[in-house]
């Protein structure tokens, strides 16, 4: 997928919609923009990705479902040359080049005091008690339910014409002292973003068939 160009500022529904329109299948091309066609990208067009354009990708990203509305997920975008100086030194060295060359990289973390605000996100029940002195239950639901939030940004990010890049091989704990330092907020993954240039992508890698890796009982 290469996107045309970004999209412009589009009218947001305040409430979900409600009927049958939200249970059709999407058309095939969009399907395509979002799974059959979307690679993972490490060569990039020379094209800027508007600071509007993140704010819609966070705009939808969040409304994926979490854990009682937990949304641990903490989101920096890394643009400008002096932000990627500063993460530079903690790529591993097949990072480096495409992650400098791409237009934004998003750290992907998570925050170990979401529960503080579960009053605020979750405000029919107790919520907060669920987790506080248990730090192994906080650790392991910032953690999964971070994750999940990174992958809603990444169909965020498709869904509004960006190709994606995300990747592991970085050192976490250097890019948590360099972002994240006297915070409760920890890196995951990164994920560069931008406008992919699909001339060098290789073919696509193999994947399993439903029977390997799914079964219905």
């Amino acid at each position: 997928m290469t996107a045309a160009g970004a999209p412009p500022t589009r009218r947001r529904r305040v409430n979900g919609g409600g009927g049958e329109e939200r249970h059709q299948s999407l058309p095939d091309r969009c399907l395509d923009q979002l799974f059959h066609d979307a690679r993972t990208h490490n060569k990039w067009q020379d094209r800027d990705v508007p600071d509007t354009l993140l704010h819609e990708i966070v705009d939808l990203a969040k409304l994926g479902p979490t854990s009682a509305n937990s949304s641990p997920a903490r989101l920096l975008f890394v643009k400008s040359q002096e932000a990627k100086a500063r993460l530079k030194p903690h790529l591993s060295a097949g990072n480096v080049a495409k992650t400098m060359r791409a237009p934004a990289c998003a750290i992907i973390g998570y925050d170990l005091e979401f529960h503080e605000h579960l009053p605020r996100l979750f405000p029919h029940a107790d919520a907060k008690s669920w987790f506080e002195g248990d730090d192994a239950k906080i650790f392991e639901t910032a953690f999964r339910n971070g994750t999940l939030q990174g992958a809603y940004l990444i169909i965020a990010a498709r869904a509004l014409g960006l190709d994606c890049g995300p990747m592991s091989g970085f050192d976490n704990q250097g890019v948590d002292r360099e972002f994240f330092s006297g915070t409760s907020v920890k890196s995951n993954f990164l994920c560069n973003l931008g406008y992919g240039d699909a001339s060098v992508l290789p073919p696509r890698s193999p994947r399993f068939s439903f029977d390997e890796m799914a079964r219905i009982i």
